[in-house]
């Protein structure tokens, strides 16, 4: 008892210290999670983390509950009269401008990522299952030895998801006919044990950690939850980040990690890669949003370096980064409810502005062609039509153009 004690405190502490944002109030844990039917750089620089590493894993996450109201777990909420997931024709022109299309419910705790593939929608959450969506309907799912999902990538026919362990789980899928097979087969985790073994038998490729009782570990893995994951599709490159403080950069056809980056002197909360003039952004606890590009060296070899830090700020820590590829605007929020924007200019990122909407933390964002939405802990989503920014002449003080 008094180990599995000590464990929760330290994950306890782990979260208190994630984001400096609003503390809600402790209800009690959702029931636990049921098992789905199969059916239905650092150039390896020592670091150190404000948090405990969780590599044994604890389903108690200590992020406070929220009170939800009966349901049962398997179905969603009514449809919208206008969804169209209940028609055959689709003619959005006849949606409301804003209107819930309908809901999802499971009683497995806070979902901490989402990803779209096709007509599919994937969800990870503080319990060890990854649910998989159809048609506003449970498809199928796959259960992992982690839990706490904050991130997912799909790549192809492979599903990343990162876990609070530090480790990065690859799931492979099979089409047939154009429809997604229902079983879903672990088919390994980043870093492979092949090269985790490898690596541990050269001295050189440790470094020292705070967690582990101040041990030197095997650079090649994270050693604090995977916060967030962002893919290179032309490079053919997985990046992720960690509360470690910590980038890795991921070689996907062979598993490869090529290179670790001390990023950052606090949590790693977002990454993105730009999409753009080579770029890659990151946000941090550490109130600092940085650009990173990759720079070849001699031979095949290559290392990433910062060319631009856009935001510093010892007040608020940095939650959500977020980018529009097509106008080269970055898009950062904060635990402070602001989100702060850039575009680029002759090369460079230069600021333009602060969008206003939210009373507390911005905890995601995310763009949809010309709009650009934000989720805050103040239950508020905010919808701001970014084409409006160009013609703009007060952008410091641009209000969200839209809340529900």
């Amino acid at each position: 008892m008094a180990t599995a004690n000590s464990i929760i405190s330290r994950v306890n502490a782990c979260f208190s210290a994630e984001k400096n944002t609003l503390q809600y109030p402790k209800l009690h844990p959702e029931p636990e999670p049921t098992i789905l039917p199969s059916n239905q750089s650092e150039t390896r620089n020592d670091y150190t983390s404000p948090r405990n590493s969780s590599d044994s894993d604890t389903s108690d996450s200590s992020f406070p509950y929220f009170e939800t109201s009966p349901s049962d777990s398997n179905e969603a909420t009514p449809f919208h009269p206008h969804s169209p997931w209940i028609s055959s024709e689709h003619n959005y022109k006849q949606f409301p401008q804003t209107g819930l299309i309908g809901s999802l419910f499971r009683e497995q705790g806070h979902i901490y990522s989402l990803a779209v593939s096709s007509n599919l929608l994937y969800t990870g959450s503080e319990s060890k299952n990854i649910h998989v969506w159809k048609n506003l309907r449970e498809f199928c799912g796959f259960k992992s030895n982690s839990g706490f999902v904050k991130a997912i990538v799909i790549y192809e026919d492979r599903i990343f998801t990162g876990h609070q362990d530090g480790k990065i789980r690859v799931w492979k899928s099979e089409f047939s006919s154009g429809d997604f097979d229902e079983h879903l087969e672990h088919v390994g985790s980043f870093p492979t044990k092949k090269e985790l073994i490898m690596t541990s038998l050269n001295p050189k490729n440790y470094v020292r950690v705070r967690q582990k009782g101040h041990r030197n570990v095997p650079w090649i893995r994270h050693y604090d939850a995977v916060s967030c994951m962002s893919l290179d599709e032309e490079q053919g490159v997985l990046y992720s980040g960690s509360w470690d403080k910590t980038v890795k950069v991921w070689r996907i056809s062979d598993s490869k990690c090529l290179e670790s980056i001390l990023a950052h002197d606090d949590a790693v909360n977002s990454i993105v890669v730009a999409g753009f003039n080579g770029l890659v952004l990151t946000g941090s606890a550490d109130g600092l949003v940085k650009v990173w590009r990759r720079e070849l060296l001699q031979g095949s070899c290559s290392k990433h370096v910062v060319v631009q830090t856009l935001l510093k700020q010892e007040e608020a820590g940095v939650t959500a980064v977020a980018v529009n590829a097509a106008t080269k605007v970055v898009y950062g929020g904060s635990s402070d409810g602001l989100v702060n924007f850039w575009e680029v200019e002759k090369e460079v990122l230069v600021p333009r502005g602060v969008l206003r909407g939210h009373k507390t933390a911005v905890l995601c964002l995310a763009m949809a062609g010309s709009l650009v939405f934000s989720g805050s802990a103040d239950n508020m989503l905010g919808k701001t039509v970014a084409n409006n920014l160009e013609n703009n002449k007060n952008r410091n003080k641009l209000e969200c153009t839209e809340t529900y």
